[in-house]
């Protein structure tokens, strides 16, 4: 199972944090706090993978990619492939690549909503669901389609939603 998804500057502020197990918000700070501590004193050339039992307790794995100014990082248990949660960064890097275009830091800080909704395409209370980044991006473009569709049902009040007063529209 995932733990949790981070993603971090390299100044190690958090540009999001998703937690899959319930933590307090005091105790998610100091987690990513913590993971910032390790990434930063690590050397390019060491790898991705690291034992991450004494930040997230036993049996926890922590991968990681740098990517200019960003970190993502996924904490997983040892019933997920360490290959393949490194994989799924690249899904999930491509695709807020072909979503943003050349995705920034800009675009995660000012585009939160879409961010979550790319991620809960892909682990949804922390199993992978979706691994194409093709089949993500369709999704990503059918939600966005019923955010911009007007109301149609605005008009009523929720006591006709409730009642069933709706009739026909039309």
């Amino acid at each position: 199972m995932i733990k949790s998804v981070m993603v971090m500057n390299t100044q190690g502020k958090p540009r999001l944090s998703k937690f899959y197990e319930y933590q307090p918000v005091e105790k998610q700070q100091e987690l990513i706090r913590s993971v910032f501590g390790v990434l930063c004193s690590r050397a390019d050339s060491v790898s991705n993978f690291i034992e991450a039992d004494s930040i997230f307790g036993p049996d926890t794995r922590l991968v990681y990619k740098h990517y200019a100014t960003l970190y993502f990082v996924f904490v997983f248990d040892s019933s997920e492939n360490e290959l393949a949660m490194l994989d799924l960064i690249q899904v999930f890097v491509e695709t807020l690549d072909k979503c943003f275009k050349n995705v920034c830091e800009l675009d995660i800080v000012f585009s939160y909503s879409k961010l979550h909704t790319i991620l809960d395409e892909i682990i949804f209370g922390g199993q992978v669901l979706e691994t194409s980044s093709a089949e993500v991006i369709k999704a990503v473009e059918e939600i966005s389609k019923c955010w911009k569709r007007p109301q149609v049902l605005s008009h009523l009040s929720p006591s006709q939603f409730l009642v069933g007063e709706v009739g026909s529209i039309g």
